[in-house]
């Protein structure tokens, strides 16, 4: 007896696809946006590796905050290649992963060492005092370059942007943001010379 065929059922696989999440390609173009600090986001974590390449990333557990993060401890250092002209993209890809696995913005101090940062020149359009004031506020994320970095107080999380300038200045910019950083030290740049000057005493 044949059988009679019953209502089609719509199962959970045939409701359509589902896409697993992709990664993020780092650098990539971005928009330069003065607006840039503190953009929230869902959270996504930021894989730190040390002194390797993104892709052999492994996962970081998060990092204390807060000014005593930087108290008596030694940063993880993750090393994003990247070119001179793709150096500030890819900062601004690590600060967006940050932002969104749910690090305050007032805990990212990001550092260049060739042009500034666009939020940076068009902040100290209206002075430095002002722009100084919102360092000191501290509830932001917070732009600045290697010449005057070591003005800067420390943050947990500090990224460079390896983006230009001489080797004494890229050695300067991540000495001090060495210093600086309580949890994360992530530098942008070519890996090369990156790791050439880390292994001089950063």
């Amino acid at each position: 007896m044949p059988l009679i065929p019953e209502e089609p059922q719509i199962h959970e696989s045939a409701q359509g696809p589902r896409t697993a999440p992709t990664p993020r390609p780092v650098p990539g173009p971005r928009p330069a946006a003065p607006s840039r600090p503190g953009r929230p986001g869902p959270p996504r974590p930021v894989p730190p590796v040390q002194r390797t390449p993104r892709d052999a990333a492994t996962p970081a557990k998060p990092g204390p905050s807060g000014p005593a993060a930087s108290a008596g401890t030694t940063p993880q250092i993750q090393l994003i290649p990247a070119s001179a002209q793709g150096a500030l993209d890819a900062a601004e890809e690590a600060v967006d992963l940050l932002l969104e696995s749910g690090r305050a913005p007032g805990d990212v101090l990001v550092i260049t060492t060739g042009a500034p940062h666009p939020w940076a020149t068009h902040e100290l359009s209206f002075g430095e005092v002002s722009y100084w004031a919102q360092h000191d506020a501290g509830d932001d994320v917070f732009y600045t370059d290697a010449g005057v970095a070591e003005r800067a107080g420390a943050r947990p999380v500090v990224v460079v942007a390896v983006n230009g300038g001489s080797r004494a200045v890229a050695a300067s910019a991540l000495s001090v943001a060495h210093a600086r950083a309580g949890a994360l030290l992530i530098v942008c740049g070519d890996p090369q010379q990156i790791n050439s000057v880390l292994g001089t005493g950063v």
